[in-house]
């Protein structure tokens, strides 16, 4: 890539000769330079002109990154020169797309660096010293290792938010243990065994749940640091774990165990402490679950809707504390009153009784589902060939709208001579700097 200047305008242009398109507005100075009329960095959302500098791999840390740059931050992911390697699994696609790459790192402008090199390391305390925001999920000892822990980054520039997303936190004898979230939020945390009756095999975690829902944490901890430095003028380290998620999430039980000293275990389905708050099927082997959490209160509508009202004179169901103690002989008359129609037409039946419920789904049900795409569950990301496709949208909105998602998902090192064209860098520096294999 070139930079052509036109007195204070420039163009860029790609070593291929393929114009960019558009006037940059800096004269290839400055972060946030915006070339117009192509799109390439054109952002809104309540994040517009926050600069993100991105250490990621994997998923938690750029699923922080790609909802902040949903929210309107310009997100400069730094890679290895071998790329992230969330990158090589295309394969198991086809080798066409690679869809979970795609939901964490659109929208962002990616950076091929060697950070264990002299050279490489200055360009990213370069990058950070104009930066507002750094994320990073690497472990804590290669951070030290580098000079990139909280400390240097801070005495480099004070006002940086200091985002740290690990495994197991910044202390402790397990701080650098490899995690993924399979094993410090699903195996450590006690989600999986929380999901396990007794007896039966363990389930198998989806890919992400972890990293996702920490991603999405770390990026309100990003919004309030940000908010704070508006106040104080200093940067702060904010820092979640993929453990502290899993405990968080599982906080309902935990809460019960720090406080009460009881230990929690599985619950077979047709045994639910409350048997109008679990799953059933109907004729059609299709699940539903009933939400009558207020028992009492939605005892008289739940036997309209069975045409059963003759239960509710059985003492052994008549409050929701004899439902507990008699809970698999309610759910068994309920399963076998409700083999007796379909799911869809049970779901009429309880519209029209006032009861409460929803449908069990697989998550390939969710592309279809009406209410999904009403709710805005999805969104249009832009490909490098110029069409689009349909993505997961990340879950908060601004002003009734969804996000605009402007750039595709990057090519590895695709932005890094515009990147550093943006830091002052002249052409004959980036030459040297590929030519010794310190960008790519």
């Amino acid at each position: 890539m070139s930079c052509q200047r036109a007195g204070p305008v420039a163009r860029y242009v790609s070593r291929s000769g393929v114009r960019l398109g558009g006037s940059i507005d800096v004269d290839c100075r400055g972060w946030a330079s915006r070339i117009h009329g192509s799109g390439v960095g054109v952002v809104t959302g309540p994040m517009e002109g926050v600069k993100v500098v991105e250490f990621g791999l994997w998923l938690a840390g750029p699923a922080c990154g790609a909802i902040l740059a949903d929210w309107g931050a310009d997100v400069v992911k730094v890679e290895p020169l071998e790329g992230d390697p969330f990158r090589g699994y295309a394969f198991m696609f086809g080798g066409d797309a690679n869809p979970p790459f795609e939901l964490d790192n659109r929208g962002k402008r990616s950076i091929a660096v060697d950070l264990r090199s002299e050279a490489g390391l200055q360009i990213a305390l370069d990058l950070l010293a104009e930066a507002d925001v750094l994320v990073t999920n690497y472990r804590p000892g290669g951070l030290d290792r580098l000079g990139l822990d909280w400390e240097s980054v801070h005495a480099h520039n004070p006002q940086l938010v200091y985002l740290s997303l690990t495994g197991y936190g910044l202390a402790g004898p397990e701080r650098d243990r490899a995690a993924y979230d399979m094993g410090a939020f699903w195996a450590r945390a006690g989600v999986a065994a929380s999901l396990a009756v007794e007896g039966q095999p363990l389930p198998y975690q989806r890919g992400g749940m972890g990293d996702h829902m920490t991603g999405l944490a770390a990026a309100g901890g990003v919004a309030a640091a940000l908010y704070q430095r508006e106040r104080t003028g200093t940067g702060t380290l904010v820092e979640t774990s993929m453990l502290r998620l899993g405990m968080y999430q599982m906080g309902t039980d935990l809460a019960a165990n720090v406080r009460l000293g009881t230990k929690t275990t599985a619950t077979p389905l047709h045994e639910a402490a409350n048997p109008l708050l679990t799953g059933y099927q109907g004729s059609d082997d299709e699940w539903f679950w009933l939400l009558c959490l207020e028992g009492d209160r939605h005892w008289p509508r739940v036997l309209a809707a069975l045409g059963r009202p003759e239960l509710g004179d059985d003492p052994r169901f008549a409050t929701i504390e004899g439902r507990g103690l008699n809970a698999k002989e309610v759910a068994t008359e309920f399963q076998r009153i409700f083999r007796a129609h379909t799911r869809d037409e049970w779901g009429e039946i309880f519209d029209r009784e006032g009861v409460w419920w929803a449908r069990v789904q697989h998550t390939h049900d969710l592309v279809d589902d009406p209410q999904a795409i009403a709710a805005r569950g999805f969104i249009e990301i832009p490909l490098a060939d110029g069409t689009t496709a349909p993505m997961v949208a990340t879950p908060v909105d601004f002003d009734g709208r969804s996000c605009e998602v402007i750039e595709p998902v990057p090519e590895l090192g695709q932005h890094t001579e515009l990147v550093l064209l943006e830091l002052g860098r002249d052409w004959e520096d980036i030459a040297r700097l590929h030519e010794a294999g310190i960008i790519g």
